[in-house]
């Protein structure tokens, strides 16, 4: 193009540009305004993918387009020297149930220890009442004394085939217990009569053709008594008999200091004669095997539960009763084959795992003696202190005890 002569002047660029009205008007046009839209947006684009460059780096899973277990060494090295793929683990989702008619035990944190009282471990006092109503206001002043801490402590009775006023007096007196200050925790009465019936006068309570029913009928109500009972929060069953006139205030943290899954005292009782106090050997039912005990048992129908202290069946058995001394070393510890059931420490999940009083001939043994031939079977320990000394009332049935 040629320039004008002279030049190029302002009023001859001036004339050459188009009109302000005319770049209005392309300025406002639609099109025009689409496409700086567009540019616009481009730019801006490009501006946010080369400045994340940097970071998406930082996700990049280096190596070679195949899975790590098709690699050579090689390419797993230069793989492996850079940052490895984060990997996040998410198997379950929570489940959250809300059905009422669905509860939750965990039995996992329930532990029996020594340290009973500062761990607030709760112990479940269990005793079978026949025919005890002139023996439950010394139970439950002897009870009201025990130093473990009573909000820790749940009972439970259970009364059965009784003919005088047991069940009326066990109210009375767990009435007046727990408007104490000191109350425990809670109490449970549980009827159940198993119609056995048996006279309450030593020579037939105590003959030997009455041992044999008489300790199944027992196993039966201890039984009862602790499936009812039991709670999944319990440590620790202490079975106390009604018919007790002493024991120490601390037998509970005495008896859990043992650290025993079974745990006895010795039986006593005291008997007055012309002013002398004779101290008399009670419980024949805690003892150690003997190999002649063994022998006989070998011979014996199955159907055979076998008592101590008859004549029918001599076991030559080491009986608990016989040793020991109060005035000794109270922690003093034997292994027992079987015991009595007058005082019974037991921790709980010993009863949980299914060792319970056999109503039935259990190794020639019922109840008592044959929840002992039960649980040693099962692994567990069984031990009598017979230093440690629990009072019986004296029944007089056995003079010879003395």
């Amino acid at each position: 193009m040629l320039l004008p002569k002279g030049g190029v002047s302002w009023k001859a660029a001036r004339a050459s540009l188009p009109p302000t009205r005319a770049i209005w008007v392309l300025l406002t046009r639609t099109r025009f305004l689409l496409l700086l839209a567009i540019t616009g947006t481009i730019i801006l684009l490009w501006r946010g993918i080369s400045s994340s460059a940097p970071q998406m780096k930082s996700f990049y899973c280096w190596g070679p387009n195949k899975p790590p277990s098709e690699m050579s060494q090689n390419e797993q090295a230069a793989w492996n020297a850079h940052h490895h793929t984060p990997v996040i683990f998410n198997h379950h989702a929570p489940l959250v149930v809300n059905e009422s008619t669905i509860d939750h035990v965990d039995l996992n944190p329930i532990k029996s220890t020594i340290k009973a009282v500062q761990n607030e471990e709760r112990v479940l006092i269990l005793t079978p009442l026949k025919d005890a109503a002139p023996y439950l206001s010394k139970y439950f002043e002897l009870l009201a004394e025990l130093t473990y801490p009573h909000n820790l402590i749940d009972l439970g009775f259970l009364v059965g085939d009784s003919t005088d006023d047991t069940l009326a007096v066990l109210s009375a007196e767990l009435n007046r217990l727990q408007k104490r200050p000191d109350k425990f925790r809670s109490a449970m009465i549980v009827e159940k009569d198993f119609g056995f019936k048996l006279s309450q006068s030593v020579e037939e309570r105590h003959s030997f053709e009455a041992q044999g029913p008489r300790r199944k009928a027992m196993g039966k109500a201890r039984n009862y008594l602790l499936t009812t009972a039991l709670k999944p929060e319990h440590s620790w069953v202490y079975w106390r008999d009604v018919d007790i006139v002493d024991s120490p205030e601390k037998i509970l943290e005495d008896f859990i200091a043992h650290d025993r899954d079974i745990l006895v005292p010795n039986i006593w009782f005291h008997r007055y004669e012309n002013g002398k106090d004779i101290e008399g050997r009670f419980d024949y039912n805690s003892w150690v095997e003997s190999d002649k005990g063994r022998a006989l048992t070998k011979k014996l129908s199955k159907d055979i539960v076998l008592a101590e202290g008859y004549k029918q069946y001599d076991t030559g058995r080491t009986y608990m009763a016989r040793m020991g001394d109060w005035r000794n070393n109270k922690d003093e510890e034997i292994e027992l084959d079987g015991i009595g059931g007058v005082n019974i420490l037991v921790k709980a999940d010993v009863h949980r795992s299914g060792i319970n009083f056999p109503c039935y001939a259990f190794e020639n043994q019922a109840e008592t003696e044959g929840f002992a031939k039960m649980a040693k079977a099962a692994g567990y320990g069984v031990y009598g202190l017979p230093n440690y000394v629990v009072w019986h009332i004296d029944t007089e049935e056995k003079g010879g005890n003395v």
